[in-house]
């Protein structure tokens, strides 16, 4: 199994309290001047695209590397902020939500050698620090603090991993949000460096075999252009021997002869078997292993197609435990020998349900993890396939964590949902018996507040789920102000958590409603492929009926309606502004796929390409594509709801281009009051990583922004 130490830093960030009666109310301002939006130049540029020819007037804008651009982006951040600086209860969100924020948050700890690891953040540090101690009852101490990387906090831990005998361990630093990374590797018992410090990694787990070395995958970096936004071709794994030259590096796996793959390397916990996973998109991947007992051993296929996902998820000797969706859509786990692991020797352990299933082990368990209408429903099974308990679980929401090493007798996991923040429990997987490890130490008190799941109809009669989260005492009387997010993408399953920027809107007495769309995991494959290429269409439907659903219902109202997503969220909202404009008051696309025709022309996004299609497959696809394209959808002399895109300056998953295009182009075409601004983040990139300071920052930013422009100012709590 993969040994690397997952981060508990979402989870545990989106913990938050909530405060007593509001107090003071304070009127939204509507004497705000706008300044003049920033000039953009329009460059005569034009694709020929099957015989029709496209305008793309500001390329320019994709150059992150140019004077031009960086004018361009100081030019518009003065203007969002000289905008929301006016706005007067701007300090009080402010002064709230760092309030909220600043309590001890602590993660689910991992056993490592002779010592306990946990992150926890004191409240306000920009990351989350790594502390060890020796047992339950051991000193605690600081291991590893990411706040020392960098003076202001932009750079991060990436990913961590210990040998199998918890002496070495080897972490990623990322710079200013990028996904390029570096990789030091360090002696637990006195924190001493060993060898050099690897660059130039991207898209890597850190793999150790025994304490000779770790497996790491990365790209050639890009010789020309911007090494944030250059397209990057042949990933390949490699093998670092510590006390050696990274130029050294055995080339294990990829190349020239394996184009736009995407490769991931594991170890069984035993450190028998090297396993190998490549994928050139997002989703399937042919799976291989090798067996390092044996010096002249050679890859063996295990799946040579990628037509489904599958992975290798432990072993006893040269028995294989394998998940797959080969032949169930909502997968299954089989077993096969490792002398003929090819799909044909399969034998099912855990048959396929109606529930989508994601499995994990421990303990010489396998605990099923399958999604229920979007929540957690864990099951625990022996290795023999036989279902010994369903878990019982504290009740309906996600829990996380059921993993553990083979001869662990318990394990720690994690339960929340949009009302109850993130608990850790620990579990005896011989009793089934759980137990509260750490409970939010937060003044919140979830008995105030409701979430209910509804089910709505969507434009082609498909029923789609959404979770609505309020205060009690709510009046459904068309006036609440309402958040509606969603993602519909990439397989991805949106399941209830808690988030502290929301607590500022639900104890305004708004509404914060979460729609699961299809081209998410929610449902497995087939709600996958609904939401994919030709079918994408479907995720904007939903998302469109989501929001006429809690108008008609009257939960709120186009005039208190705001639609927020990201990354490919970016692109649902992109596009479902840019379709019924009249249907919201704000929107606010993040860091967003916006230019549906160029997408696949930088780093990695030619992998996107399952879900997406390209404008070069094909003339039905590039029509498909340049309808709902965001960028391309915008039309002259349109009034667009109060827009504030948001992104990154050093975003390498997607390129703030994207961004900068779009608002350069809203802000052309759009009419009417509505201020339609871009908000860019500077040492900052996808999400990942962001520092405290600059995630409360954007929450300020975006409620303000909301409350202002929906014109119901904001009450001040104490």
């Amino acid at each position: 199994m993969n040994k690397s130490c997952s981060i508990m830093l979402l989870s545990v960030l989106t913990i938050a309290g909530c405060g007593q009666q509001a107090q003071k109310s304070i009127e939204a301002n509507k004497a705000i001047k706008l300044k003049p939006y920033p000039k953009t130049d329009n460059v005569n540029v034009k694709d020929d695209y099957f015989g029709t020819i496209v305008d793309d007037p500001y390329r320019w804008l994709e150059n992150d590397l140019s004077d031009e651009t960086k004018q361009w982006v100081t030019a518009q951040n003065e203007v969002t902020q000289d905008y929301l600086e006016q706005i007067p209860f701007r300090d009080a969100i402010y002064s709230r939500l760092e309030s909220l924020w600043n309590y001890e948050k602590v993660g689910a700890p991992i056993k490592e050698g002779d010592y306990i690891y946990f992150y926890k953040n004191d409240g306000l540090q920009n990351q989350y620090v790594l502390w060890r101690k020796k047992g339950d009852e051991g000193k605690e101490e600081v291991f590893l603090d990411p706040n020392k990387f960098s003076e202001d906090g932009t750079s991060s831990l990436a990913d961590i991993s210990f040998s199998k005998d918890g002496s070495l361990v080897a972490y990623q630093i990322s710079e200013g949000g990028s996904d390029w990374t570096k990789v030091v590797v360090l002696k637990t018992e006195d924190k001493s460096v060993v060898g050099e410090t690897l660059i130039d990694v991207k898209f890597s787990g850190l793999a150790w075999k025994g304490n000779d070395g770790i497996y790491y995958s990365s790209y050639d970096k890009p010789k020309e252009g911007s090494v944030l936004s250059a397209m990057t071709d042949q990933h390949k794994l490699y093998f670092h021997k510590l006390n050696t030259r990274q130029t050294d590096d055995e080339l294990v796996f990829g190349g020239t002869d394996m184009p736009r793959r995407y490769i991931s390397a594991t170890l069984t916990e035993d450190e028998r078997y090297l396993i190998v996973s490549a994928a050139n998109t997002t989703s399937g991947n042919e799976l291989y292993i090798k067996d390092l007992a044996s010096p002249n051993a050679v890859f063996v296929t295990v799946v040579g197609d990628m037509d489904k996902n599958h992975d290798i998820i432990d072993n006893d000797g040269t028995k294989l435990f394998i998940y797959t969706e080969l032949d169930a859509p909502n997968g299954r786990v089989v077993t096969a020998d490792v002398a003929d692991p090819q799909p044909k020797n399969w034998q099912t352990l855990i048959a396929e349900t109606e529930q989508s299933l994601s499995p994990t082990t421990g303990g010489g368990k396998i605990f099923a993890n399958y999604l229920k209408d979007a929540t957690s429903q864990v099951k625990q099974y022996d290795r023999n396939g036989t279902l010994e308990r369903e878990i019982e679980l504290p009740g309906i929401g996600s829990a996380g964590g059921f993993s553990a090493k083979v001869k662990d007798e318990d394990l720690y996991y994690s339960f929340t949902n949009y009302v109850n923040p993130v608990t850790i429990y620990k579990y005896d997987m011989a009793s089934g018996k759980s137990e509260v490890y750490k409970k939010s130490a937060i003044n919140f008190d979830p008995s105030r507040y409701e979430s209910k799941q509804v089910f709505y109809t969507s434009k082609d009669g498909t029923k789609i789920p959404m979770i609505i989260t309020y205060k009690k005492d709510i009046k459904l009387d068309g006036t609440n102000p309402t958040v509606l997010y969603g993602y519909g993408g990439f397989n991805i399953s949106l399941t209830p958590s808690f988030s502290t920027g929301n607590i500022i809107l639900l104890e305004q007495g708004g509404i914060h409603a979460v729609a699961n769309l299809r081209g998410g995991g929610e449902y497995g494959e087939r709600w996958h492929l609904a939401g994919v290429q030709m079918n994408k269409q479907n995720v904007f439907d939903d998302f469109i009926a989501a929001a006429e659903y809690l108008i008609d219902q009257k939960y709120t109202s186009s005039q208190r309606l705001a639609i927020a997503g990201g990354s490919n969220g970016g692109l649902l909202v992109g596009a479902c502004m840019t379709q019924r404009p009249e249907l919201f008051k704000v929107v606010f696309p993040a860091v967003g796929v916006l230019d549906m025709l160029r997408y696949h022309k930088f780093t990695a996004g030619a992998g996107w390409a399952f879900d997406y299609g390209t404008a070069d497959d094909s003339k039905e696809m590039f029509e498909y594509l340049y309808k709902y394209s965001p960028y391309h959808a915008l039309k002259p002399n349109t009034a667009y709801p109060a827009t504030m895109v948001t992104t990154a300056d050093h975003d390498d998953r997607v390129v703030p281009a994207h961004s900068f295009k779009f608002a350069a182009r809203l802000q052309e075409y759009h009419t009417g009051s509505n201020p339609v601004l871009i908000r860019i983040d500077t040492k900052a990139g996808h999400g990942a990583g962001k520092s405290t300071a600059m995630v409360i920052a954007e929450q300020v930013d975006k409620w303000t922004f909301m409350f202002q422009n929906m014109g119901i100012g904001y009450k001040e709590v104490k």
